[in-house]
């Protein structure tokens, strides 16, 4: 199969066969809604099921304290505020990845900074984060991409250096370890998305966890959530000290979080084992770098993301891709189609309209070439979707699909 004809040039399919399927929600999250509406209210303050399904996270985690949220990128945002970052200040972060990263930032007014990233993890390179520091630095927002773990000691050691704040960008590493420890939990924050693209689904949602251990560092959190509202105990206090937004999880979303939480080991088991037997099957392909997740460290893999060396290769990166979905492999070039400081917003200095605030704080600009690591990424990344429901055959036939692509190319320029 490896050495016959491209399916693009008339020759067979390397896929065949669907690729295995299922279905997330089913009776467990029905009889949890149930009992959500049997309540008779929906208000996390006064039900049962937000409580409860943080209290489950939190028994998973290994965490004494979690904040429910709206979304994942209220969380962070959740988790900046909580931080007391405000007006000019910098926060650093990684150029890859989804623009609910640095909506947070913007919104309390500070000014994200980018850092560069390892070639070969895709996560943000230590030293580039320090090289980044300034005296306006106050956080680093640390990007697990696609399930895979940041070299958090280094971070760690970094923000401690420079009284630095961590928050842990966990929407796309659900169960992913640093180390044998959970990402998530190592930060001062950690931040989870539960929209429908992630490992678990509440339709939205998002989680904050405290890692302090510290009440009133919970507290903090929580307020912050809830309009700076303090809803902990029977008495709500709304004694307001400083603006807050609403990012309230509801009573169904908790409940169907409940029973999404009890799916989520098995759903990251199997990723993280796909991810893996996609890995030993492409390693030492000429022109094709896997993915690489460091000794020690497992990755939850939300999605794969190979490397195409175009000379070595000897295809462009669109015609592999071409040749891969011919062979009934649906991939995409890139993850996002540029690094986030390029997008117009950026370029522009334009965060509200009409305004270059807060840009014009500190005269920032984002040019092309600051992260030449992530932008060489970008270029030359192709991405493939993992799915829990995927059987070995399915990820052994993307394996085959990747091999007699590279090998026709490679076969071409002998």
């Amino acid at each position: 199969m490896e050495e016959s004809l491209l399916a693009m040039y008339g020759g067979p399919k390397s896929k065949t066969i669907p690729f295995g399927t299922g279905q997330r929600f089913g009776d467990e999250e029905l009889k949890e809604l149930k009992e959500a509406l049997e309540q008779n209210t929906l208000f996390y303050h006064y039900g049962q099921k937000v409580k409860t399904f943080l209290s489950r996270f939190n028994d998973l985690y290994g965490v004494r304290y979690s904040v429910a949220a709206s979304s994942g990128t209220a969380a962070i945002h959740i988790a900046l505020g909580a931080a007391g970052i405000s007006v000019g200040d910098e926060v650093i972060t990684s150029p890859i990845t989804d623009q609910g990263t640095v909506v947070g930032i913007l919104y309390q007014n500070a000014i994200p900074v980018f850092a560069d990233l390892d070639p070969h993890t895709y996560n943000m390179d230590p030293a580039s984060i320090e090289s980044r520091i300034t005296a306006r630095t106050k956080a680093i927002i640390a990007v697990h991409l696609a399930g895979n773990p940041c070299e958090m000691d280094a971070i760690m050691a970094i923000a401690r250096k420079h009284g630095l704040k961590v928050i842990e960008d966990c929407a796309q590493s659900y169960m992913c370890r640093y180390k044998g420890r959970l990402a998530g939990t190592i930060g001062d924050y950690g931040c989870f998305s539960t929209n429908d693209f992630k490992h678990i689904s509440t339709g939205d949602g998002g989680i904050v966890t405290v890692n302090s251990g510290n009440e009133a560092d919970y507290h903090t959190v929580h307020a912050f959530a809830d309009k700076n509202y303090r809803r902990l105990g029977l008495e709500v206090i709304r004694d307001l000290h400083g603006l807050a937004p609403n990012y309230r999880m509801t009573e169904l979303q908790g409940a169907v979080g409940i029973a999404q939480l009890r799916k989520l080991p098995a759903i990251c088991e199997s990723r993280s084992r796909h991810g893996q037997r996609l890995t030993e099957a492409i390693e030492g392909l000429r022109g094709i770098a896997a993915p690489r997740v460091h000794l020690g460290n497992e990755s939850s893999y939300w999605f794969y993301m190979l490397r195409v060396d175009e000379g070595s290769l000897g295809a462009p990166r669109e015609l592999f891709c071409q040749a891969l979905a011919a062979e009934g492999i649906p991939n995409v070039p890139g993850y996002i189609p540029e690094v986030v400081y390029m997008q117009p917003m950026f370029q522009r200095r334009e965060a509200y309209a009409g305004s270059n605030f807060p840009f014009d704080l500190t005269g920032v600009t984002y040019e092309s070439g600051i992260c030449p690591n992530a932008e060489e990424i970008l270029r030359t990344a192709v991405r493939i979707s993992i799915n829990e429901f995927y059987t070995d055959q399915d990820i052994d036939e993307v394996g085959s699909a990747i091999r007699k692509v590279a090998n026709h190319f490679h076969n071409r320029q002998t």
